[in-house]
């Protein structure tokens, strides 16, 4: 039986006196692979703050893993979902190695007096090879590409074994070639593991997977369109939410995106 990982309904959020999210619903089962897509401020990274148990609604319920938020240990919810932010705020120059490994802790740096388990540090070095990080694993953060530093993230997210793995704008700071090879990276986790759900959070339709099943589409907090991608990821659909009239393509599974040239009347 398919199990439902993510639930949202009729969620608002208010921030400093201004509502944010508009009676917003959503649920992720198990092996879907959803994108949140929509210009900034549309609510995307509050809605990803939700589903990782980092943020209570102002009103509606979130249930994540089975719980609802609200009656139960955030912090120890957060141990079970995967967060991958492009933006990881390390300051110690922490191997490869050290940094897929704070990932059994949750915390950003190694904790004092804290020491893997040989099967831990197996673990470990299963993923980074898996990642393609195998020859860099002994590195230092500082010295790491930005494309290195984002799959040792996505390893780092996935120590813990996580149902749900979160993803905020992966892609940020990539040039082309890194892009593709983390869409890659994407593309054959979710194939090697059927169960694991996702949310990706893009602004741009480039960017998304190939394995991108679901996407919701939203503007200035209210859901534009939700549902399968290949139905939701349209022209109409993506022009709405983006405010501008955007032809929308798919070839090969993959979106793009580009202006509409307004014919003269």
């Amino acid at each position: 039986m398919i199990e439902n990982v993510v639930e949202l309904r009729d969620v608002r959020f208010r921030r400093a006196g201004k509502e944010i999210l508009h009676g917003v619903d959503l649920t992720v089962r198990e092996g879907e692979h959803w994108a949140l897509l929509g210009p900034n401020g549309a609510g995307k990274s509050t809605i990803l703050g939700l589903c990782g148990a980092r943020a209570h609604p102002t009103s509606g319920t979130v249930h994540v893993l089975g719980h609802r938020l609200g009656r139960v240990d955030m912090q120890e919810l957060r141990r079970s979902i995967g967060h991958v932010d492009p933006r990881h705020p390390l300051r110690s120059p922490l191997t490869v190695r050290e940094v897929v490994l704070t990932g059994l802790t949750g915390s950003i740096e190694l904790p004092a007096r804290w020491r893997p388990a040989g099967d831990d540090v197996a673990r470990a070095d299963g993923l980074i090879g898996d990642l393609g990080l195998a020859a860099v694993a002994g590195e230092r953060w500082p010295t790491l590409s930005q494309g290195e530093r984002g799959r040792a993230l996505i390893a780092r997210a996935l120590t813990a074994r996580p149902r749900l793995l979160l993803l905020d704008e992966p892609s940020t700071g990539l040039d082309v070639a890194a892009r593709e090879q983390l869409l890659e990276t994407l593309d054959a986790l979710f194939a090697a593991q059927p169960g694991l759900a996702s949310v990706v959070v893009t602004h741009h339709l480039e960017e998304l997977p190939t394995t991108t099943s679901h996407a919701l589409l939203l503007r200035a907090g209210s859901v534009v369109a939700a549902g399968a991608a290949v139905a939701t990821v349209t022209t109409e659909n993506v022009s709405a939410a983006f405010g501008h009239p955007v032809g929308v393509t798919r070839a090969d599974g993959r979106w793009a995106a580009r202006t509409r040239v307004r014919q003269p009347t």
